[in-house]
């Protein structure tokens, strides 16, 4: 059985305004309907592979749950980062939690945000590199190039990819190149992209980290044996933790090792780095037009316009190498030629402390979700969507009181000591300083319109008094 190691913490930043740090692009529908991190979980399964073993932060736990749940996959554990310490200390806390279970497992690490259209070849793959695996190589997998990509590395082999699927002794890595040089390396046969995958034991990596980066173990594994549970994930010791060194698996092993192979795979990949990878994978028409959403594109030639909003209707006209994005809160205007370059605009919004920069527009709860509609001088109007069963915690506020409407299913609601249920086209008041819950005891989603009236309307405005989240004083929803 091979274990999956899927790595969902990250908070990448070139595909704003999309991915934001509170919502990445692993769990949005960027390249068809369903999700990365889903697509990902879902080729990661069936006969041969044992559940999969999640690695994600707090702030996404119960996403990563929800998805997991909603493509019929149940974990086999998730382990909560309590910081981003890179993928170095992941996965070695990945590799010493599957120690405990079976220290000659198979471990399969992989981003839980990459395209890749043919699982199946990809499983195929995936089986070319077990006996290497299982005689104590790391197996990398490296992506037979389609152009001078200069927003990868590579990997150098010993000899060019035939057309045998097989395991291919690794020569080195080979940093970001400019496009002089990765033509030169795509001309030579020997050089693949390095799709950050990776196949091996749990000996063969706790053996490489001890040689390699042995100052990793210490903290690693105090992390892991201080773990608390809560809720059914388990939480990495936060102050062990942040003694762990900030570096990339790259870095702290693989560029050290000495016992790498790669299996080549041919049959599409992309990482999503970009806009640019998006509009390639989203298959644009013969004018070079790729288009989602309610948009209207007149004359334009390799242009990517996208619109994320029902309300929002994008026209481009007479557009060339063009992305356009449309969000409810943000719109991304760029040329194509900089898609990797949008950063740049993630960080000047950081610097003028734009909510934009790092907050998606529909902010996401154990229970469900919420979006602010109107925020105004003392009042804000929020749409609230609860999923079937779930409940929002027993709470108070110091500053604000709360008018509920229910406009679809049916919301349990506490005020004070008493219980009520309240349906479509009703409403109830909640005063300032009351006691309130609500609850959907039903099986569709409840939504409900919020009106806040008060001097603070801030998130963090919550006297909390039960939760069935376990979550603390302070913490939003």
């Amino acid at each position: 059985m091979i274990t999956p190691v899927l790595l969902s913490g990250g908070s990448g930043t070139r595909l704003w305004p999309l991915s934001r740090k509170s919502y990445p692009k692993q769990f949005v529908p960027l390249v068809g309907e369903e999700t990365l991190f889903k697509a990902s979980a879902r080729r990661l399964s069936g006969p041969g592979y044992a559940p999969p073993l999640v690695l994600t932060n707090a702030d996404f736990r119960f996403i990563v749950t929800e998805q997991l749940a909603e493509v019929g996959i149940r974990p086999g554990a998730i382990l909560i980062e309590p910081e981003m310490r890179n993928t170095g200390p992941a996965i070695l806390a990945a590799a010493l939690w599957l120690e405990r279970q079976d220290p000659d497992a198979l471990m399969l690490v992989a981003p839980s945000d990459h395209v890749v259209p043919d699982a199946a070849a990809f499983r195929a793959a995936v089986e070319t590199g077990v006996q290497a695996a299982q005689a104590g190589k790391i197996v990398t997998f490296g992506i037979t190039p389609t152009h001078a990509e200069t927003g990868y590395g590579y990997l150098e082999l010993a000899d060019a990819p035939g057309d045998g699927g097989r395991a291919i002794e690794l020569v080195r890595f080979v940093e970001k190149p400019d496009t002089t040089r990765a033509e030169e390396m795509i001309a030579s046969g020997r050089h693949l992209w390095n799709a950050g995958i990776f196949l091996f034991s749990v000996a063969t990596m706790k053996a490489a980290f001890a040689a390699h980066a042995p100052d990793l173990m210490k903290p690693v594994e105090q992390a892991l044996a201080d773990a608390t549970l809560d809720l059914g994930f388990l939480r990495l010791e936060p102050e062990a933790w942040s003694a762990a060194e900030n570096v990339s698996i790259d870095y702290a092993v693989m560029e050290r090792a000495d016992n790498l192979v790669v299996v080549p795979f041919s049959a599409g990949w992309s990482d999503l780095g970009g806009w640019d990878a998006v509009w390639r994978e989203s298959g644009p028409d013969a004018a070079g037009v790729s288009t989602a959403g309610h948009v209207v594109a007149i004359d334009c030639r390799n242009t990517l316009l996208r619109s994320e909003d029902d309300r929002v209707e994008l026209v481009g006209l007479g557009l060339e190498n063009i992305i356009a994005v449309a969000m409810p809160d943000a719109v991304l205007v760029a040329d194509a030629s900089r898609a990797q370059e949008v950063k740049k605009a993630v960080a000047a919004l950081k610097a003028k402390s734009a909510r934009q920069a790092e907050s998606f527009p529909v902010d996401h709860r154990p229970w469900g979700w919420f979006e602010s509609l109107v925020i105004g001088d003392r009042f804000q109007v929020k749409r609230i969507h609860v999923h079937p069963g779930a409940a929002l915690s027993l709470q108070s506020h110091h500053h604000r009181a709360e008018h509920w409407i229910v406009v679809s299913g049916t919301a349990e609601i506490t005020i004070g000591d008493e219980v009520k249920l309240v349906s479509e086209n009703q409403s109830v008041y909640i005063p300032l300083g009351e006691k309130h819950r609500m609850k959907n005891p039903g099986k569709v989603p409840m939504v409900l319109i919020e009106v806040q009236t008060g001097s603070y309307l801030g998130e963090d405005d919550i006297i909390r008094y039960e939760d069935v989240y376990a979550r603390g004083q302070g913490a939003k929803g």
